[in-house]
């Protein structure tokens, strides 16, 4: 992208703010992976991303598995809700799905899988997930799929929220300006219904609310 994805305008709010607002209602508290002197200032709980901890000094990011690693590291609840801020389509009513999912899941992680792959940064964790995935990190490993291939991970598809997404929309990211562009242009046409969603979600989860440590991209 050029810049920090978190800081873009989307909707009248840093994009960071945005994502925020969407998870606040489903959960008991948000928390940021990233500079906390750059993001408490939107009135968000920031920790510092540990992925140089793991590098070095000088090291190359270890990208969004440190992220994951930090914010297992940092919680108190059995399970964790990780989302990456450059997701503009993600709903609430998809978020409540998925936490629905987590609640009859056997596993250690639910994450979806698409055509592209596996979405580790709209999946949900166990608390016990962040030692292995602490432990790969240390070992080198730096793709997601290869630090919890050893974990029981729960995969979810397309097909089984069809429903709440028709446009296939939901999990799609920005990397580039022109998918920024794409996605504001969406917004123009979609934020009543999204605002709303953002606002109360179409079944309000009755559940014990859990903390969400969450990536930024």
């Amino acid at each position: 992208m050029g810049r920090d994805k978190g800081l873009l305008d989307f909707g009248g709010v840093p994009l960071i703010l945005h994502a925020a607002r969407l998870l606040e209602p489903l959960v008991a508290g948000v928390t940021v992976v990233g500079s906390p002197r750059r993001y408490a200032k939107f009135g968000v709980r920031a920790i510092a991303d540990e992925a140089q901890a793991h590098c070095g000094p000088d090291g190359p990011s270890c990208g969004p598995l440190a992220g994951i690693a930090t914010a297992l590291a940092a919680t108190h609840s059995p399970w964790n809700l990780i989302v990456a801020c450059d997701l503009p389509y993600l709903s609430a009513e998809w978020l409540d799905w998925l936490l629905s999912r987590v609640l009859s899941s056997r596993g250690e992680a639910v994450v979806p899988r698409t055509e592209r792959g596996i979405e580790p940064l709209a999946a949900a964790y166990r608390r016990e997930c962040g030692a292995p995935i602490a432990a790969a990190l240390a070992g080198g490993v730096r793709k997601v799929s290869d630090a919890i291939e050893e974990l029981r991970v729960d995969l979810v598809y397309p097909r089984e929220w069809r429903r709440i997404d028709p446009s296939g929309l939901i999990l799609r990211n920005m990397n580039a300006p022109a998918d920024y562009e794409e996605a504001l242009k969406w917004w123009a046409v979609n934020r009543v219904n999204v605002s709303e969603h953002v606002r109360k979600p179409q079944s309000k989860p009755k559940r014990k609310r859990r903390s969400v440590p969450r990536r930024r991209k």
